[in-house]
Order: C-alpha cells, then sequence, then structure tokens
C-alpha cells in the first residue's frame, strides 16, 4: 500500500469517525430530551389525574391556574385547596404513577397550614435493596399556597438512564469500535513508518554493494587476463569461481533493488526481442559450475520452433536464474533438473522440474507471497528471504505472463511460465 493511498484512507476514516461521532452525540441528545420531556409529561399527566381524585373525594373543586408547580427537575407542587389524607394521597399516587409505567421511587410530604410545615413524609421505593427513610423532612414549602402536597423523584436520573440503556449500549459499542479502528489506523501508519525506513536500509546498503562488486569484477577480469594466471590451472579456476559468484552476488543485488521499484509501482521493463533458448543457453552456462558442485545434473530439451519473444532481458535472465539456484538448493540428493520449451496454445511454454524436496499442497497458493517460506521446524539448512519467487511472480505478471506451479513432496516441483512469442522473419 503506497502512502498516498494510506494518506488518503486516514483522512477519509479521520471524517468518518468525526461524522459518526457527531451523528450519534445527535441522536443520543435529541433521545435524552425527548425521556426528560416524556418524563415530565407522565407526571403531570399522573399528578393531575391524582388532585381530582383528591378533589372528587372531598367534594372539592380544584384551582383554575397553578394547579402544578415544578420548582426543579425532579420536584412538584400540587395545589388542590383542600385538606389531604396521607393515606389516600398514597395511593393514589402509586396508582396513577404505576398506570403510566412510572415505577420509580419518590418521597411526597404535605404541608400542615397551622404549623406552616411539611408534616408528613414518606418514601414509596421499589427497588428492596433501596434504604427508605420513614420521615422525609427536607420537602420545600411554596408560600404562595395553603393546601397542597409535594412529590419529588430522587432517581429521575437513573429512571431516563434506564429507558436509554439501548441507545446507550449501542453508543458504547460504536465508540469501542471506534477505538480499535483508530487504534488500527494507528498500527498501520506505525507499521508503513517502520516499513518505510526498512526498504530505505535495503536499498542504501544495496546502493553500497555495487561500488565492491564492481571492483571485485575488475579484479577478477585482470586476474583472467594475466598470462601467469593461465598457466596455473588452480589459479585459473579460482579466479574464474571469483568473477561467476561476483555476477551471481550481482543478480541478487540487482534482484533486491528491482523489488523496490515493483513494491512502488515504479517498474520499466526494457522490452526488446530476445531468443530465449539463446538467454537459456547463457544461464546455463553460468550456473553450471554450481550445479557441478553439487555433482548434480542439468538436462535441456528446447523444442519450441518459435523461441523469439519480446522480453526485458535482465530481469529473464535473474528469473531463470531464481528458478535454477531454487532447484539446486531445494534438494535433499543429487539435484538433477531439466530445462524445457515447446510451443504450446500459440505460445512458447519453459518449464523447469526438479526432483527436490516438493512443496505440499497447502503452502502452493502462499508460496508466491513476499518473504513466504515453507516452514521447516527447526530445521533452517537452506538460507532465503522468500523474496525469489515474489520476484518471478511480480516480472512475469509485468510481461503479461502465465505463471504456473505443479509441486508435490518428495517427488519435486516443476514451474511453468506461458510467454508470447513473435514469429521469427523470414
Amino acid at each position: 500500500m503506497t502512502s498516498s493511498t494510506i494518506r488518503s484512507v486516514v483522512i477519509l476514516g479521520a471524517i468518518a469517525i468525526i461524522g459518526i461521532i457527531g451523528i450519534q452525540t445527535y441522536w443520543v441528545l435529541r433521545s435524552w430530551d425527548l425521556k426528560e420531556a416524556e418524563f415530565e409529561r407522565s407526571v403531570y399527566i399522573a399528578l393531575q389525574r391524582v388532585a381530582r381524585d383528591l378533589a372528587a373525594m372531598n367534594g372539592n373543586s380544584l384551582p383554575q391556574k397553578d394547579l402544578i408547580v415544578q420548582r426543579s427537575t425532579n420536584t412538584y407542587a400540587v395545589n388542590i385547596n383542600s385538606e389531604i389524607d396521607a393515606s389516600s394521597l398514597q395511593y393514589y399516587l402509586q396508582k396513577e404513577l404505576e398506570s403510566l409505567y412510572l415505577k420509580t421511587d419518590f418521597e411526597y410530604g404535605i404541608h400542615d397550614c397551622a404549623s406552616d410545615k411539611m408534616v408528613y413524609g414518606q418514601y414509596i421505593g421499589y427497588n428492596a435493596d433501596d434504604k427508605k427513610p420513614a420521615i422525609v423532612d427536607d420537602l420545600p414549602k411554596y408560600d404562595e399556597f395553603i393546601y397542597y402536597f409535594v412529590v419529588r423523584f430522587p432517581n429521575r436520573l437513573s429512571h431516563i438512564v434506564g429507558d436509554m440503556s439501548i441507545a446507550l449500549i449501542l453508543s458504547a459499542i460504536l465508540l469501542i469500535t471506534i477505538f480499535f479502528f483508530g487504534y488500527s489506523l494507528f498500527v498501520i501508519l506505525r507499521q508503513q513508518r517502520l516499513s518505510e525506513m526498512q526498504k530505505d536500509f535495503i536499498n542504501n546498503m544495496t546502493h553500497e554493494f555495487k561500488t565492491p562488486i564492481s571492483t571485485i569484477k575488475i579484479s577478477s577480469d585482470v586476474f583472467l587476463n594475466n598470462e601467469e594466471i593461465k598457466k596455473d590451472k588452480r589459479l585459473y579456476h579460482y579466479a574464474t569461481i571469483i568473477k561467476e559468484q561476483n555476477a551471481r552476488l550481482n543478480r541478487q543485488v540487482e534482484k533486491v533493488l528491482n523489488l523496490a521499484k515493483v513494491e512502488k509501482d515504479h517498474l520499466e521493463l526494457n522490452l526488446e526481442e530476445v531468443n530465449i533458448h539463446d538467454i537459456l543457453q547463457n544461464t546455463v552456462e553460468n550456473n553450471l559450475l554450481q550445479i557441478k558442485e553439487k555433482n548434480g545434473e542439468l538436462f535441456t530439451n528446447f523444442t519450441s520452433s518459435h523461441p523469439i519473444i519480446k522480453a526485458d532481458r535482465l530481469h529473464l535472465t535473474n528469473i531463470l536464474d531464481n528458478l535454477i539456484d531454487n532447484a539446486v538448493k531445494y534438494c535433499k540428493k543429487l539435484p538433477e533438473i531439466t530445462l524445457t520449451t515447446i510451443d504450446k496454445d500459440g505460445r512458447i511454454e519453459f518449464s523447469i522440474a526438479d526432483k527436490g524436496i516438493g512443496i505440499a499442497e497447502e503452502h502452493q497458493a502462499k508460496i508466491f507471497d513476499k518473504f513466504y517460506r515453507v516452514p521447516t521446524g527447526n530445521v533452517h539448512n537452506v538460507k532465503g528471504f522468500g523474496l525469489g519467487l515474489f520476484y518471478i511472480k511480480n516480472i512475469c505478471d509485468a510481461h503479461g505472463w502465465k505463471l504456473n506451479l505443479i509441486s508435490s513432496p518428495e517427488v519435486g516441483t516443476t514451474i511453468k511460465i506461458g510467454m508470447n512469442t513473435i514469429p521469427i522473419k523470414q
């Protein structure tokens, strides 16, 4: 994922998070206002009914205005202009509040006009664990009324919160989801920075390798061209090994540099018409030494009648070197490698087959992933970074070639590449 893509994801994610939080906050506050209004409306209706019931019981009429006065969010005074029976008041209060589904704790008191005090109070609780005081003496007085009672709902807030429990739970889940989304973005950004640092380090390191590699190449050429060295077969053989291994190291460095270009989508192919048989023959000659060192054998069967393809010579040589190198490394016995070209479906199909350790079916889908290596437990007798096949896959995709792998454990592996051909000009 490129830096610009990650930046776009972060910006869009931040906008989405802000939008979601804003909308959710609006709806929670809106729901809270609606629940508050519903609570107050239900209380007003219940207290009006209680006042009518008490007035009907006493045969009195209710005042035309200021029947119910709210002095705080949870305290209400009801003016009824007649004496109030405490037991009747409690009965009607519970009856009317419960009929409107307001089963929440409340306390009430009755004003005694003779002593000008709230002389009687009771706490009505619906939770058995609540501590219920027998007498409530801190209810407010209202000087403008004579006969009135006061009702207070101490658990008004918790009642409203309880009614909004589903909305609050969903909001909490949303906040947790947003937190993990934000944390994921943080991890992605940190990993992206670490990945960039790693790439820069590898690129700088490989570039630093180029100078000593060039120096070794020049030195090995000097040795090989020296008449004294040519006369000494042993020294000439060692000088040849130095040159070949230096060339191999140079190809590995080029591969790492090219991988960096592939990952940054900066891979530019220098396409030209090439004869794949010629390139294969050169590749065989360059790798023959390492195969002989393993006492292995390499067979060729180039039967294609149209070996001219359009390809990047450097990248094609690199992937062929990688395939032969893998065939040599991943072999328990003596390497036995077969290179073949055939004409198939209007294409030239190149294949490399070995009789190595093979790849289990569950790993074949991931074998071309970057850094992926088939698990071998604690045995690490074959060194590598899991980049070779990743590089091969990307180069084949860039050329539009079809890549296919056939493998069985302890039997061997065959890799086939279908390449578009160009007819030979007569």
